[in-house]
């Protein structure tokens, strides 16, 4: 485990290399000079000139993407071009807001596609398993700014429940979690059915293995055998998709939050590349990948903490 443990380690740690370097060279092929628009279209190409100088733009495109990758392993994202704050204030500032959104969704997805998933696979085939099919589905394929603008005319412009715009504040946890519950519905929804179909397919296979059917031979209840043998092991994917989930969402939040007006990653990513914000868009991308990168590495991780078949496969033979 420890040996794969550090392999691991370097293949992600080569990953993120690999992102910032992407990252660095892929804004530059963004069309628009930020030195142009910060100035306005009125700006004399001197004063253009020196403001690129300032920048840094006017260095070649691989002292760009060295002076980037250098700058960030040490910790150092650069500064906004327009107000010369730390790009790291400003991530900072916005990231609390990005994972309370994809923790809550993931959260949410799991605590109704999970019991959604047990209860479809308890009666197999039958009516109820059909519409659960029918939903999830349906979920599955439904858009995050479709379902964030589904909920946002219905719950805050027609039935006005719950505020149609901005984040609340975390002094006040109650006008938080109002302002938080559409932007959370309309990231969990997808989850929800995915998580569903993923747990009834996995107790379906786990109903069939050989020690079920060992269990039911001993006279265990079938509740017992449902919720003690077969939950436990049918869960370990969940686990799995549910880390994974975390990252994805993270980046799906970019919908939500320019949808919602809520403060976060995605948003600051969008207005960043509205004024060509170079640092600030390379910035939050790349912190936004982290997470992914880090995410799938803890659900690999768990994975194969979870489930002891992986670990005797990883046991060398004698």
């Amino acid at each position: 485990m420890g040996r794969y443990l550090l392999k691991r380690l370097a293949m992600t740690f080569l990953v993120v290399v690999l992102v910032m370097v992407f990252l660095s060279v892929l804004v530059h092929l963004v069309p628009g000079d930020p030195a142009k628009i910060i100035l306005g279209p009125r700006a004399t190409e001197s004063l253009v000139a020196t403001v690129r100088e300032e920048m840094g733009l006017d260095n070649p495109v691989h002292v760009q993407v060295w002076d980037f990758v250098t700058g960030a392993l040490q910790g150092d994202l650069g500064k906004d071009f327009l107000s010369r704050v730390p790009v790291s204030e400003l991530v900072l500032e916005a990231l609390p807001h990005t994972i309370v959104l994809a923790v809550a969704a993931i959260g949410l997805a799991a605590l109704l596609g999970i019991p959604l998933g047990v209860y479809a696979a308890t009666k197999p085939n039958s009516l109820l398993d059909r519409v659960t099919a029918l939903v999830s589905v349906s979920l599955i394929t439904m858009p995050y700014y479709i379902a964030g603008l589904f909920l946002l005319l219905l719950f805050s412009l027609h039935w006005r429940v719950f505020p149609a715009v901005g984040a609340g504040s975390f002094s006040d946890p109650f006008d938080y979690l109002r302002h938080l519950a559409l932007p959370v519905a309309a990231l969990a929804l997808t989850w929800v059915g995915y998580i569903a179909r993923l747990v009834r397919t996995s107790m379906l296979e786990v109903l069939g293995a050989n020690y079920i059917r060992t269990a039911r031979a001993f006279g265990l209840r079938e509740r017992v055998v449902f919720y003690k043998y077969a939950l436990k092991n049918a869960v370990i994917p969940t686990v799995a998709v549910v880390s994974v989930g975390l990252g994805e969402l993270m980046g799906g939040a970019v919908f939500v939050e320019v949808i919602f007006s809520r403060p976060g990653l995605g948003r600051l990513a969008v207005e960043a590349i509205g004024t060509r914000n170079f640092p600030i868009l390379q910035g939050t991308v790349l912190v936004i990948a982290l997470a992914y990168i880090l995410t799938n590495l803890v659900a690999d991780l768990s994975y194969r903490f979870l489930d002891p078949r992986i670990r005797v496969e990883d046991t060398p033979a004698a």
